[in-house]
C-alpha cells in the first residue's frame, strides 16, 4: 500500500527509484537546501588537510611544540592559487567551485558530460587528477560510480596531491586509498564518508596524512531544519495531490 517515499537526504542511491516509479510511488528528496553546508565542509576539509590543521592541533596538545623534542612542525600546502579539480559538477560541485573564487584557485572539473559553466571541463578523470593539487569528489553514489576513484586515479594524483571526499564512501576504492596513504603515494586525504559506515579502516587511525569526520557534511542546525522541512513539504504536496517540491 506504499504511496510515497520522502527521503531525508540529497542522495537517493539507496532507493530503488525506478522500481518505485514503475509502481506509481512518488519519491521525494532534499536537494538544494544543503548545497552551501556541504560546500562549506568540503572547503573546511580542503583547508584542514592542506594546512595540516588537525595534525597541528595534536602537535600542540601532545606537548611537541613546547618541548621541541621532535623538531619543528612540518610545512603545509598553500590553498590560495592552488589547482582545484572537482569530480561531479552538479549543484554542490558548482557551489564548491564558487567558494574557490575567494582563494583565487584555478578550477577544472570532470563529469560524464560537460555542463554549462564558467569552469574548464576535463573529459579524462586521470588527466584531471594529474593536474590537480586538490581533487574534491562530489559525484553521486550508486553502482555507476562505485570505485570511480581507484588506484590509477590516486597514482595520477600523486605524492603532492590531496583527495577530499564529500560524496559517498563507495565512490572511492577504500583499500587502494589506505595503501596510497600508507605509502605516501598521495600527499593526504580528507574524508567525510566511508565505504562501510560507521566503520572506518583501523589502518587510517595511525596516519597523520588523513583527516576524518563522521559524515557531517549537512550536519548544521540550519541545514537539518531545512531538510526536515523539505521532507514535510514533499509529503504535504503529495497529500494535496500536487507535484512534489523535490521529486527524484
Amino acid at each position: 500500500q506504499l504511496k510515497v517515499i520522502s527521503s531525508f537526504g540529497v542522495g537517493y542511491d539507496a532507493l530503488d527509484v525506478v522500481g518505485a516509479q514503475r509502481r506509481g510511488i512518488a519519491v521525494g528528496y532534499t536537494p538544494d537546501v544543503l548545497n552551501d553546508c556541504v560546500a562549506d565542509l568540503a572547503f573546511a576539509l580542503l583547508l584542514g588537510i592542506g594546512r595540516r590543521v588537525s595534525e597541528g592541533d595534536r602537535f600542540v596538545r601532545e606537548g611537541h611544540w613546547s618541548s621541541g623534542a621532535v623538531g619543528p612542525f612540518p610545512l603545509g600546502f598553500q590553498v590560495s592559487q592552488a589547482k582545484l579539480g572537482i569530480v561531479g559538477l552538479g549543484r554542490i560541485g558548482a557551489t564548491i567551485a564558487k567558494r574557490s573564487t575567494g582563494f583565487e584557485m584555478d578550477v577544472r572539473y570532470h563529469s560524464r558530460k560537460p555542463v554549462a559553466s564558467e569552469w574548464t571541463y576535463e573529459p579524462s578523470l586521470i588527466e584531471l587528477a594529474k593536474w590537480a593539487d586538490f581533487l574534491v569528489v562530489i559525484t553521486s553514489g550508486g553502482a555507476g560510480t562505485r570505485h570511480l576513484i581507484n588506484r590509477e586515479v590516486l597514482d595520477a594524483l600523486g605524492p603532492k596531491g590531496f583527495l577530499i571526499n564529500v560524496a559517498r564512501g563507495t565512490v572511492v576504492d577504500e583499500a587502494a586509498l589506505v595503501d596510497a596513504l600508507q605509502h605516501k603515494r598521495i600527499a593526504g586525504a580528507a574524508l567525510d564518508v566511508f565505504e562501510n559506515e560507521p566503520f572506518v579502516p583501523k589502518e587510517l587511525y595511525e596516519l597523520d596524512n588523513v583527516l576524518m569526520v563522521p559524515h557531517i557534511a549537512s550536519a548544521t542546525v540550519q541545514t537539518r531544519q531545512a531538510m526536515g522541512q523539505r521532507v514535510l513539504d514533499n509529503l504535504d504536496a503529495f497529500f494535496k495531490q500536487q507535484p512534489l517540491v523535490s521529486a527524484a
